[in-house]
């Protein structure tokens, strides 16, 4: 995500930082890198003007200029912005006083809708919430299939009807039944089209006047660029959307419809999708990504995920033992097997400051590859080994290595490498990740 964005504006920031005391030629020659690093990002021109010019306007201040360190007041001032264009606070879904609640979840064939209407229902019902999806999107069979096939994965419970009954009638239908279910949420998937047309705007508008929705959700697929942002502008004009759910943003390296689109419209974006799995999708925070985008990385973001997967006490357990450097081959084997439910590893790596610059120097899919190699030497170690791997002589070596099918030097690299992370663990790592370390995550 953003990986082409953040490493030219990494090189900009590094360049600044390495002139001390910065002259207002030298604040315009970055700021000149710094627009056609968003532009060639496919963000749309005239965000960009703005965003420049505000970042200026802030940078050539006293406070900047005069500052000890003014590389890091700049990207301080261009984080704000970034933070502003993003659209600043969480935009969170509303709700009505008298549920269930509606959510219209709109978009063209392809965006990923059904696909994220499931998503959101899910989401919603890790929050505690009791959702029912609705396969109103009654010109195309396979869409109500596959929104069955999703919610029966999910225990989400499906309103359906035949293929030709209308959307109103299986909307009006489906309350009646929310209401049966207690439900809390109703999550209309609708029709779609492959393009914009008169027929389908005036059956989404008809079918928002009978459902009064609280929420008309847009799905725009994030990797079309500034398409996503015209679609974003004619369907907020024509039905007047409450929110914006962007798909396939770990497919996005640019970025441009993410950072134009929210700008342009005046339509928060609320959630992203960013993966194919049920619960690669999360609320949209215009801090995190503004920080994902500058390098810096989101950790609230990575325990957010941490404690959903190990729970609240399993990560107290881990910070404890990494803290006191108790953390042995057994606990590492265990933080694999859980970071395996989590998501992909180079997702999970950019999270961390730097990770961004680390994740963009594996291959695709080598640090998945390497991690189950390192697995299966760990398993091949008996429990007191992995409990205390200075036990493990030649001998053993051999052993574990003709267990897990690797060389025996493979087995010296993994200790040397799992030595290096405890000392690190006694003194604090600060958040880098040695050389000498990367070997150990692919």
């Amino acid at each position: 995500m953003f990986e082409v964005l953040t490493e030219k504006l990494a090189k900009v920031f590094r360049g600044l930082s390495s002139r001390g005391k910065l002259s207002e030629k030298d604040i315009d020659e970055a700021l000149r890198q710094v627009r056609m690093a968003l532009l060639e990002a496919d963000v749309n021109f005239k965000v960009v003007k703005d965003f420049i010019s505000r970042v200026r306007e802030r940078s050539i201040g006293a406070q900047v200029m005069e500052s000890l360190t003014p590389a890091q007041q700049i990207v301080k001032i261009v984080n704000e912005e970034l933070i502003k264009t993003l659209g600043e606070g969480q935009s969170r879904l509303e709700t009505s006083p008298h549920p269930p609640s509606v959510a219209m979840v709109v978009g063209l064939q392809g965006s990923g809708k059904t696909t994220t209407s499931a998503k959101l229902a899910l989401h919603l019902k890790h929050s505690g919430q009791r959702p029912l999806l609705v396969a109103a999107d009654n010109r195309r069979p396979a869409a109500i299939e596959q929104l069955v096939a999703l919610g029966k994965q999910q225990d989400i419970p499906v309103y359906s009807e035949n293929v030709g009954v209308s959307s109103k009638d299986v909307c009006a239908h489906a309350l009646n039944k929310a209401k049966e279910l207690a439900a809390s949420w109703v999550i209309v998937d609708t029709a779609g089209r492959m393009h914009i047309d008169e027929p389908m705007m005036a059956e989404l508008a008809q079918l928002r006047e009978k459902l009064k929705p609280v929420e008309v959700l847009l799905v725009v697929d994030a990797m079309t660029g500034q398409d996503a942002v015209r679609m974003a502008e004619e369907f907020n004009s024509r039905l007047g959307l409450t929110g914006l759910i962007l798909t396939k943003m770990d497919g996005d390296a640019r970025g441009g419809a993410a950072l134009s689109i929210r700008w342009v419209s005046g339509v928060p974006i609320k959630y992203i999708g960013i993966g194919e799995k049920a619960d690669a999708f999360e609320p949209f925070y215009p801090d995190r990504l503004a920080s994902r985008i500058l390098g810096m990385g989101d950790v609230l973001t990575f325990i957010e995920k941490a404690e959903k997967t190990f729970g609240e006490r399993g990560v107290k357990e881990l910070e404890k033992k990494v803290r006191t450097a108790s953390f042995n081959l057994e606990d590492f084997l265990s933080q694999l097997e859980e970071i395996q439910k989590t998501g992909s590893i180079d997702q999970l790596v950019e999270m961390l400051p730097g990770g961004s610059q680390l994740a963009s120097q594996l291959p695709a899919g080598m640090e998945e590859r390497h991690l189950k190699k390192v697995e299966a030497m760990i398993l091949s170690m008996t429990p007191e080994e992995r409990r205390n791997p200075d036990i493990i002589d030649g001998s053993r070596r051999r052993r574990i290595a003709k267990g897990s099918g690797v060389k025996p030097q493979d087995i010296n690299q993994l200790l040397n490498q799992f030595h290096q992370m405890q000392k690190l663990m006694k003194m604090g790592m600060g958040g880098k990740l040695p050389k000498n370390l990367r070997g150990m995550f692919g």
